[in-house]
């Protein structure tokens, strides 16, 4: 995997924490370096041009062909043949996931999404009644056009054939009119499942849209994706909110399941990256719920966990492996999901769960992963101290750096004192604040890689180890500066930024 270091399996950190360095790491591997001295040949540098070369005008001329109408067959949201085929024989077989799903549908239960849930129940069991519910449902006022607007594009897309020509077009009306609305006052805190939901519509009523959900399409992947999106995380900036991954994911499979696009290929790095960010990203220890207990992602708001949230957390996880299922990255991933102690058995998450997990899946030990996670891209720092539900957890990422320790979440600031805590040969501290004299920041190196946390994001230091001479390192795009040593050397440091 490009551009993480797993510490206590790269070697040759100084060199990673160069930015002119040339790092590729995968779990359970060491770090790849050039010897000294290296240099490719002319014939080489000018063979590697030209290919770059011919990738980007390659890339440019794909996107030039790319054909934003839908015409594929219902069902087109989510449900894949093969998918849908997994799903009607776990009904056949009366998995476990199968039978809390059917026991809340069947007997009435009130379902946080009804839409959905009675939907699905329909595609996969075939069941009239439960189709009719949810189209009765998406009829009704109970059912927002822009707030509603991801399920009913799910109710139009799945449950056609129970809907009279009349409900047909009053549906399709409601749904295009919650298009129109859910394009108003975009924000940071809902253009994700804005645009999913728009998304998921437009391919849901393509057949009713003159051109064919074109004009809907194309804007969202070319301009918001792409134009904004992409470079926000080129730039290194926080690119899908953690919150919103999940309505990210049925985005990414909805288009790729019928127009062809894959939305990864614009930052392949990124994606790479994501399912273990994801993974390495909630805290240690299970927080309990009213159905089965939850693995809470890592937040930076004040107050307590939202379930909610942690259950769309988890459908992230399952819809991820789902994507790309043959990756190393997101194989660890389903390894950390099977745990059958964290299934989903509410009204809420159900439907999720029963939709994504797919048990006969293999997944890769995630315990064998480095305790300590560095996403340079982001600038993430995840770091504990085993994969016991007890270890100590530490966090930074939006420039907060967070403790999780004994059952409890501390915030810290730069500048507060925060104790450095070791996690094998590495240590994380939070930058100190700098000397009234010289400016400088003092502190102790004493393990293989210190992790020197809310410093200026992609700036350049100066770094004056103890005996050596002075050296200049950026940043990372979360403002992390990586200092690494010998084993068992210890060293003063002194840093400033330039």
């Amino acid at each position: 995997m490009a551009d993480v270091a797993y510490v206590g399996q790269v070697a040759n950190l100084r060199r990673a924490a160069s930015p002119s360095a040339a790092v590729s790491t995968s779990p359970g591997q060491r770090g790849w370096q050039p010897r000294a001295g290296w240099h490719p040949a002319p014939q080489r540098m000018v063979i590697f041009a030209a290919l770059v070369l011919t990738l980007s005008v390659s890339a440019q001329t794909a996107k030039s062909d790319e054909n934003f109408r839908v015409y594929t067959d219902s069902p087109r949201l989510l449900l894949t043949k093969q998918r849908l085929r997994l799903l009607q024989r776990e009904r056949e077989r009366a998995s476990m996931r199968w039978e809390l799903f059917d026991s809340y549908v069947a007997n009435g239960a009130r379902m946080p999404e009804p839409g959905f849930a009675w939907a699905l129940y329909y595609q996969v069991a075939r069941n009239t009644a439960a189709g009719k519910n949810a189209v009765e449902w998406a009829l009704g006022q109970e059912a927002d056009a822009v707030a509603d607007l991801r399920q009913l594009a799910l109710v139009f897309d799945w449950c056609g054939p129970v809907m009279t020509p009349e409900q047909t077009d009053l549906l399709g009306a409601k749904i295009e009119r919650g298009i129109g609305g859910a394009s108003q006052g975009l924000t940071r805190a809902n253009e994700v499942p804005r645009q999913s939901a728009r998304i998921l519509a437009a391919i849901a009523i393509a057949d009713r849209l003159k051109d064919h959900g074109e004009s809907i399409l194309r804007p969202v992947v070319e301009n918001w994706w792409r134009g904004t999106l992409v470079r926000q995380i080129e730039a290194g900036k926080p690119g899908v909110p953690r919150e919103h991954i999940y309505a990210f994911l049925e985005m990414l499979h909805a288009l790729r399941d019928n127009i062809t696009i894959d939305l990864r290929e614009s930052v392949p790095a990124y994606f790479q990256q994501l399912p273990l960010d994801h993974l390495t990203g909630h805290y240690p220890a299970p927080y309990p719920g009213p159905d089965n207990d939850f693995m809470v992602p890592v937040y930076v708001r004040d107050g307590n966990p939202d379930l909610s949230e942690a259950a769309l957390s988890r459908a992230a996880g399952l819809a991820m492996v789902a994507y790309d299922n043959n990756a190393v990255e997101t194989q660890y991933l389903q390894g950390w999901l099977l745990q059958d102690h964290f299934l989903m058995r509410g009204p809420f998450g159900i439907p999720y769960e029963f939709l994504w997990a797919n048990p006969y899946q293999p997944g890769l030990s995630y315990s064998l992963l480095p305790l300590v996670y560095h996403n340079p891209a982001n600038g993430d720092v995840f770091a504990r101290t085993s994969w016991e539900e007890d270890a100590t957890w530490i966090g930074y990422l939006e420039g907060q750096m967070q403790v999780f320790r004994d059952g409890k979440l501390q915030a810290a600031r730069a500048g507060t004192g925060t104790k450095p805590v070791q996690i094998g040969d590495a240590l994380l501290m939070n930058a100190p604040a700098a000397d009234s004299k010289d400016g400088m920041l003092h502190f102790e190196a004493m393990t293989e890689a210190t992790f020197v946390l809310g410093l200026a994001p992609r700036a350049a230091y100066d770094v004056e180890i103890d005996d050596e001479e002075l050296a200049e390192q950026e940043t990372d795009a979360g403002g992390t500066l990586v200092i690494a040593l010998p084993a068992e050397m210890q060293a003063g440091v002194r840093i400033k930024k330039r």
